[in-house]
């Protein structure tokens, strides 16, 4: 809807426009934060939100770029995965529960190995016809490499925060909240939640793929695991994805030749995460970039559209 409304306001004002892409204005905006130079060259940025327009109309909220002020490539990203109802689904954690369930293992599949569970009784006494149609021809359900709606759909599973949300990303801040700290900080990573990481399509960019997370998670339930417990795990599990997945977009032909990785978007306002995140790749030796004095979330946004229009003005001016 911005992005429409920015469109028409700058042709009924006769105005020039600049296309900022929403998670490389997010990367901007770290790195205009850590005074990187316009000529400092690309960082590995990882960009973490709940959604914002990509190319070609589609939905990102979990990518991994290669970038500068001037440009960018999307090099990785989160398994795509259905919001039944739009932005009723931001409103409306358990819908993301649904659809992670049908997009990893099916509804047969959940029915036969978890209809124990009390939370396979609440999602199905939701009017699951309704969103099958939608998942099934895509009406009113696109779909969304979020990493945010992941949370969302970890923290409804957990009986967190499933049935409506009263402000924005409070499925995850709460997720965050109940992290028991002994299990974060002593218990082997042997036992954090697996994801793995394919590529989409085949032979396309990589993604991390949350399906081994969820039969552990799942798993968990049925164990009647504390549920501090199970936050801990997801987070942990979730924070070595993320940087596995840099660990193999910054090598290219056995060698590593990107050393900077800047942290940005909404999901990195999640300490636990961004700590976990920090630890392990400084334990690597990336240096690692992330917010100071500019919000992570939408509220540097602006910030770092300005950025990269900027320098694509100066590049521009410089050319003729």
């Amino acid at each position: 809807m911005a992005t429409k409304f920015g469109r028409r306001w700058a042709e009924q004002a006769g105005l020039d426009i600049t296309v900022v892409q929403h998670h490389h204005a997010h990367i901007a905006a770290c790195l205009g934060d850590n005074n990187w130079p316009l000529q400092g060259g690309q960082v590995l940025g990882v960009a973490l939100d709940g959604l914002g327009l990509g190319s070609a109309d589609e939905l990102w909220g979990g990518e991994f770029m290669l970038a500068d002020y001037r440009e960018y490539q999307r090099l990785g990203t989160f398994k795509p995965v259905a919001i039944p109802g739009n932005s009723q689904a931001m409103r409306e954690p358990w819908r993301n529960t649904y659809a992670h369930i049908v997009a990893q293992m099916g509804w047969p599949a959940f029915e036969m190995n978890f209809s124990d569970l009390e939370l396979f009784d609440f999602l199905a006494s939701k009017p699951l016809n309704a969103l099958n149609a939608m998942l099934t021809t895509g009406t009113n359900a696109p779909l969304v490499s979020s990493c945010g709606r992941l949370f969302d759909a970890v923290a409804a599973a957990l009986g967190i925060c499933r049935d409506r949300t009263s402000y924005e990303g409070q499925a995850a801040i709460q997720l965050e909240a109940v992290v028991d700290q002994n299990c974060l900080n002593n218990e082997s990573d042997g036992l954090a939640y697996p994801f793995t990481v394919p590529r989409l399509d085949g032979n396309g960019i990589p993604y991390i793929e949350p399906l081994a997370m969820w039969s552990a998670l799942l798993g968990d339930l049925v164990l009647k695991t504390p549920t501090g417990v199970m936050s801990a795990r997801f987070h942990k599990g979730l924070a070595k994805a993320i940087v596995h997945l840099i660990r193999l977009l910054s090598t290219r032909d056995g060698e590593r030749y990107v050393n900077h990785v800047a942290l940005t978007g909404g999901v990195f306002q999640n300490k636990t995460l961004l700590e976990q995140v920090i630890q392990r790749l400084e334990k690597e030796k990336f240096v690692v970039l992330t917010h100071s004095g500019v919000p992570a979330n939408d509220g540097g946004l602006s910030f770092g559209q300005a950025l990269v229009a900027a320098a694509q003005e100066i590049q521009r001016r410089s050319a003729t």
